[in-house]
C-alpha cells in the first residue's frame, strides 16, 4: 500500500504544479489513474508574505508545522513542501514535526549529484538565493553554487512576486530570465536551479542556456518514489 503524501503548499501556482505532477506521472509507476492519497494544506499566502517581509521566520515556521499538523491528522505519512524560500525555516520546524519531511534542496542536490554536476546557479527569490538552504544542501554532495548578480536577482524577484505566483506568464519575462542565465554561463556552471516552483512554469529547458534542475517536478517524483517504497 502506497504511503499517504502530505503538501505543505505556500503559493497557488507552485503548489499546483507540484500536485499534478505526482497525480499524472505516478500513474507510470503502476496503472492508468493511479496515484498515492494527497492531503494538502495552505493557509492564505498573505500570511506567509507578512512574515517574511518582516524577517519572521519563526512565523514562517509556525505556519509550515500548523500545516503539517493538518495533514498528519488527515493521514499522511510524510510532508513535502512545494516552495523553496520558506524552507529558510526548515530547521526551526522539523523537530517538532509529527511526520516525517523530504527537503527541496536535498532532492535537487541527490539529482545533481547523480548528473554530475559540480557548480550551479541557484535561481528564485532573493531571500532564497541569499540564504543558506542551497549552499547548506550542496555542501552535503560537495557542489558548488552561484548566484545571479544584484541587479538580476532584482528583477528574478519581481518577475516571481508580481507575475509567476498571480499566475502571469510573459514571453517578455521569459527572455528576461533566459539573458540572466547566459549571464551566468561566464561562471562556469554546469546547470542551473529553478529554485522558485513556479519558475518550471516560465522556462522552457528546451530553450534555456543552460541544463535545467526543476525543484517542483524533482520534488514530486520523490514524493512517488518515497510513497512506493
Amino acid at each position: 500500500m502506497a504511503k499517504h503524501i502530505g503538501i505543505v503548499a505556500c503559493s497557488a501556482e507552485g503548489a499546483a504544479l507540484c500536485y499534478k505532477t505526482i497525480c499524472l506521472e505516478a500513474q507510470e509507476k503502476l496503472f492508468k489513474y493511479w496515484h498515492p492519497e494527497i492531503t494538502m494544506h495552505t493557509p492564505p499566502f498573505s500570511d506567509y508574505m507578512q512574515h517574511m517581509w518582516n524577517g519572521n521566520w519563526e512565523g514562517v515556521a509556525e505556519l509550515m508545522l500548523k500545516s503539517t499538523e493538518i495533514v498528519a491528522k488527515a493521514g499522511a505519512d510524510f510532508v513535502i513542501c512545494p516552495d523553496n524560500t520558506i524552507h529558510q525555516a526548515f530547521d526551526l520546524m522539523i523537530s517538532k514535526s509529527p511526520i516525517p519531511w523530504l527537503h527541496i534542496a536535498k532532492v535537487v542536490g541527490e539529482e545533481a549529484r547523480q548528473k554530475r554536476f559540480k557548480n550551479l546557479g541557484i535561481l528564485g527569490t532573493k531571500y532564497l538565493m541569499n540564504s543558506t538552504v542551497y549552499p547548506d544542501a550542496l555542501k552535503k554532495f560537495g557542489i558548488t553554487y552561484e548566484i545571479p548578480e544584484t541587479s538580476d536577482q532584482d528583477k528574478l524577484d519581481k518577475i516571481i512576486f508580481e507575475e509567476l505566483v498571480n499566475g502571469i506568464i510573459s514571453e517578455e519575462s521569459r527572455k528576461e530570465l533566459n539573458k540572466i542565465i547566459q549571464k551566468m554561463v561566464k561562471n562556469k556552471i554546469d546547470a542551473v536551479v529553478l529554485g522558485c516552483t513556479e519558475i518550471p512554469l516560465l522556462i522552457d529547458p528546451n530553450d534555456c542556456p543552460l541544463p535545467t534542475l526543476d525543484s517542483t517536478r524533482l520534488l514530486a517524483r520523490a514524493a512517488i518514489k518515497n510513497a512506493l517504497e
